[in-house]
């Protein structure tokens, strides 16, 4: 009997496998990652140098004892070079794997400027624990970190990097953090709790050059600005990894196209994660994440169940202004309505006919946030065709 064979070893794949578990026990399943398999929350790397978490310390289990748990094969170190639907197998070099039924739990890259520069190279970007454990030793001794990305990601590292009393610029295009998800009084209601903490921000601009100057490197922005730093870390966002699908064929548009039951266009395939886009949606978030998961399982363990995701607020690691945000979905128009207090905003979104479609909450308004989130409609999810 061929196994089910999950390709990954994150959130997704991890979730996936221990719901499936629970239902189904004796199924042979193969889990292939190109990484060390140990299982850790990558959500906590944002926030882990200023609760002194070591590598070692996030990481939950190592691959031994996560096939253990699971009662599946688990293959580290292991890159699938192509997948054949027709044959329902894998290749990994020449090896040829079959499959009954095949997960793709791939993740995403970060994404890269084109910098130009000597030091360009060198920039970091912490997407995975192997990241953050090269990110967290080069840092051992260092003053300053320049960040590129102002948004969720690198306002999360600004504010944990400056609770070690690290000096942070952070560079972003937008005029003030987060300016994609936030109304303008919100965004700078969080510039200004950073500020506080020694967090120099440049807005309206981008780096250019990254060059080595001994053992710091010197910026050039678009602006023309100099800077010079210990460290650089780019924290621009996430491109779903969607190379693998599409060298087989697999319809892709951002992500993976999916329909609402995580089934791509080929049979017997699913997708899931920051590589999924179902049924129009790429949602790189833990809550998305894990319904998704728990629906996949349950398909897998044949009863048929399409995901649904309700309203799913995030809420932000930065503990020096306190943030829930759920923004509005892609092409709604409608206004923001702000009721500002003392210790709090409360932003919501709605539409033209008066119909709540999302929110932001600054301050003590974060409690508030499931309540707001019950207002909202689910997202509606059509079938791939």
């Amino acid at each position: 009997m061929s196994p089910i064979v999950i390709i990954g070893s994150g959130m997704a794949a991890y979730s996936l496998a221990r719901t499936f578990r629970k239902l189904d026990s004796e199924t042979p399943l193969l889990i292939i990652t190109a990484d060390d398999g140990r299982a850790y929350s990558k959500p906590m790397l944002s926030n882990a140098l200023s609760k002194g978490k070591t590598p070692a310390a996030l990481a939950s289990a190592d691959v031994d004892k996560m096939a253990l748990q699971l009662k599946a094969e688990i293959r580290p170190h292991t890159r699938v070079s192509a997948i054949h639907t027709e044959t329902h197998e894998l290749l990994i070099g020449s090896e040829t794997v079959s499959y009954s039924r095949l997960v793709l739990a791939l993740g995403a890259d970060p994404f890269r400027l084109s910098l130009h520069g000597d030091g360009a190279d060198s920039v970091f970007s912490v997407n995975d624990l192997n990241d953050y454990d090269r990110f967290r030793n080069a840092l051992d001794g260092k003053q300053s970190v320049a960040i590129l990305g102002g948004g969720l990601i690198g306002c999360e590292f600004a504010n944990d990097l400056a609770n070690v009393d690290i000096n942070v610029n952070l560079i972003d295009r937008n005029p003030f953090p987060l300016g994609k998800l936030l109304p303008e009084v919100m965004g700078q209601k969080l510039l200004m709790a950073l500020e506080k903490l020694g967090v120099k921000w440049q807005g309206g601009d981008t780096v250019k050059r990254v060059d080595k100057e001994g053992e710091r490197y010197g910026l050039v922005l678009e602006s023309g600005a100099p800077m010079s730093v210990d460290l650089v870390l780019s924290a621009i966002g996430l491109s779903p990894r969607t190379t693998l699908a599409k060298d087989a064929g697999l319809q892709t548009n951002r992500g993976i196209v999916t329909d609402q039951y995580l089934q791509t266009s080929a049979p017997d395939v699913y997708a899931l994660g920051d590589c999924a886009e179902v049924a129009g949606f790429n949602l790189p978030f833990v809550m998305p994440l894990m319904r998704s998961a728990k629906a996949l399982a349950a398909t897998l363990a044949g009863h048929l169940t399409p995901v649904t995701y309700p309203a799913m607020p995030v809420v932000l690691k930065t503990p020096a202004y306190p943030l829930s945000v759920y923004p509005p979905p892609k092409g709604i128009e409608g206004q923001w309505r702000i009721e500002e207090k003392v210790q709090s905003i409360h932003a919501r979104f709605f539409d033209g006919d008066g119909v709540l479609q999302g929110f932001a909450l600054g301050g003590d308004a974060v409690a508030d946030s499931s309540t707001l989130a019950m207002g909202i409609p689910p997202l509606t999810l059509e079938s791939l065709t």
